[in-house]
This record gives C-alpha cells, sequence and structure tokens, in this order.
C-alpha cells in the first residue's frame, strides 16, 4: 500500500519486507501507476516538430489508462506496465492556418519492444488535407517513441530507487535500469547488473567488433564539441534528464540511464575520447569512442571511431548513434539544413 511521505514529492511504498529479509528472499512490491500516469503526461505535452511546412505540438494527453508495477524477487526486479494513450497536435501551417489532430498509442507494454510501438496518427474530423500529417507520422511518432523510451528508462532508474534492500554484509546491490527485456512473460533485470562507470581499465572478455561512422554538422567545432559535453544541450537533444561532467575523466548517465561512461580525454573544439556503454551490456564492459571534429568552413566533419562493441550488438550501436545522437542533434539545434 502506497502513501505520500511528508515533505517528499515520491511515493514511499510500505513493503512487505521484514528484519529476517536482509537477503532480499521476499517478494516486495511497488505500484507504480500513479507515478507512470503523471510522467508519461509530462513527457508527452508540449512536444514539437518542425519542417518547411509548418509546426507540430502535442496541446493534450487526453487519455492514459493502464498500470505500472515492479517487483522484487530474491534481488532481482521484474517490470510490469501496460498503457494506452491518446493525445490531440495541434498543427500550425506556415501561412497560418490551424489543423487539429489524434494521436494514439495502444500498445505501450513490457510484452512490446519499443522498436514495435504502434503510434497512429490522425486528422480530426473534417479536417482539410495538410502536409502536417505527414510531419506528424514522420518525425511527430519519431520523438514521440523517445519520450516513451524515456519513460521506461524512468520508470527503471528513477522509480526503483529504494527496491533493493542491504543484504546480509551490509551491501547494496547496484540496480539496473536497463531497457532490454527477458523474452518471459515479464522483464527481469538483476539487480546485479552495473550501472556506475568503472574505472579506465576495467572490462571483460567477450566477442567485440569496431566501425566507423562520418557525419556533417552545419555548424562550427566549437559549437558541435559543446553538444557533446554539455549537460544542458545534451538533456535538450535527448529530451530526457542527463547527468554530465564535461571534464576529462568526468562521467555522464544518459537516456534515462540506458546509457553511461566517461570521458578519457578532451581536446577543447576538436577530439573525445570516452568510455561508453548501453547499461545492458555485460557488466564492467565498455566500448571505446573516439569522436574527430573537422573544421571544412561552413561546417564540421564528425568522425567516430568506436571500438569493443559487443559483436551482436553492432548494428544497433550503429542505429542508435545515427538516431539518438546525429539526427536529434541536427533536429533539435538546426544543424542539418542550410538556409540561403
Amino acid at each position: 500500500m502506497a502513501k505520500w511521505g511528508e515533505g517528499d514529492p515520491r511515493w514511499i511504498v510500505e513493503e512487505r519486507a521484514d528484519a529476517t529479509n536482509v537477503n532480499n528472499w521476499h517478494w516486495t512490491e511497488r505500484d507504480a501507476t500513479s507515478w507512470s500516469s503523471d510522467k508519461l503526461k509530462s513527457l508527452l505535452l508540449g512536444l514539437r516538430v518542425e519542417s518547411n511546412e509548418g509546426s507540430c505540438e502535442v496541446t493534450e494527453v487526453s487519455k492514459v489508462e493502464g498500470e505500472a508495477s515492479i517487483n522484487n524477487r530474491k534481488g532481482k526486479l521484474i517490470f510490469f506496465y501496460e498503457w494506452n494513450l491518446k493525445a490531440a497536435w495541434t498543427g500550425l501551417s506556415k501561412s497560418g492556418i490551424k489543423y487539429q489532430g489524434s494521436v494514439e498509442v495502444p500498445n505501450l507494454s513490457d510484452e512490446n519492444d519499443m522498436e514495435d510501438l504502434d503510434i497512429s496518427v490522425a486528422l480530426n474530423k473534417d479536417e482539410p488535407e495538410t502536409p502536417l500529417v505527414h510531419l506528424m507520422k514522420s518525425k511527430g511518432a519519431e520523438k514521440i517513441r523517445q519520450a516513451l523510451g524515456s519513460y521506461v528508462g524512468f520508470l527503471k532508474s528513477e522509480f526503483t530507487q529504494g527496491m533493493i534492500l542491504p543484504t546480509a554484509n551490509g551491501m547494496v546491490p547496484l540496480q539496473s535500469s536497463s531497457q532490454s527485456k527477458a523474452k518471459t512473460d515479464k522483464t527481469q533485470i538483476s539487480s546485479s547488473s552495473c550501472t556506475a562507470a568503472p574505472p579506465v581499465n576495467t572490462g571483460v572478455k567477450i566477442p567485440t567488433c569496431k566501425f566507423s561512422l562520418t557525419e556533417t554538422f552545419l555548424t562550427s567545432p566549437a559549437d558541435l564539441y559543446s553538444v557533446f559535453v554539455n549537460q544542458e544541450m545534451i538533456q535538450a537533444f535527448t529530451h530526457a534528464p542527463a547527468t554530465v561532467e564535461g571534464e576529462k575523466g568526468g562521467r555522464f548517465r544518459l537516456l534515462g540511464g540506458n546509457v553511461l561512461g566517461e570521458f578519457i580525454d578532451l581536446v577543447r573544439d576538436e577530439k573525445i575520447v570516452m568510455k561508453w556503454r548501453y547499461n545492458n551490456w555485460p557488466c564492467e564492459h565498455y566500448a571505446t569512442v573516439t569522436l574527430t571534429l573537422v573544421d571544412r568552413s561552413s561546417e564540421t566533419e564528425l568522425r567516430l571511431d568506436c571500438r569493443g562493441v559487443p559483436d551482436d550488438d553492432e548494428d544497433r550501436t550503429k542505429d542508435g548513434w545515427r538516431r539518438f545522437y546525429f539526427e536529434a542533434i541536427k533536429q533539435t539545434f538546426g544543424y542539418g539544413a542550410r538556409l540561403f
């Protein structure tokens, strides 16, 4: 049973545990439904996308139906969430004409991967056709997908604080906020998963690969450098809270704890070297990512060299850098389109 704690805005939960539960043997549970409803509304409301045709913005979250809960069993966190969402969006064309539409997400749950999420975008009845519908179905849907992915990350990191109790030797196992899920009827995350950045030279031996990506940004090396080390700018393009210490040896935690690491070397406006990982990689295993910025007069060429990526995660890692870094940076700061 949950209740509000005095002076504490978070839910405090009376968990069914006793003094003999030193190894987290008993089953404890938290109801995350109310917290989740508020979090989903805050992440969706005000989402905005733009194009040459105009802009669209989520102006109301009209339905948040479902439930969410977290169970702790023998030090393992088991997540359950199932939501049916509906929101309203308003479009404004370059000529000043307003349009009204809706967005529905009927299947946000722990049993579906985020990539398989069904996001339905439509114009309201009697509204004239407009290219802004395509804008919402493409950029708008992708931004909504990112926001809902952030919700899952927050559920598995922010809301789970305090669920893993001290063990017999006084140690508190680290909790995982991974978005990956076991192929069972409930997502299971081991509390022993590693989420904190390790010393530079640690790692486990697994089959790995390396790859390189090159991207061009219509901005200066100085501006692009700041995007990767400035906490406020990172929060802007990821649309999620982040913790970033933008200095050599500084650690970072992005996207609801799904990406974390440490800055190994920083050469202002020229190079960034970091230890980088998804938090569902084997504990203590980090890839080494080097970002090299080359001034090309009116634009900056960015070369990414990544080594130490687990073999079976190469495609996801490449896609993640393209979508959640490169494309998101261009869309947020306007570094992807020439202005004549």
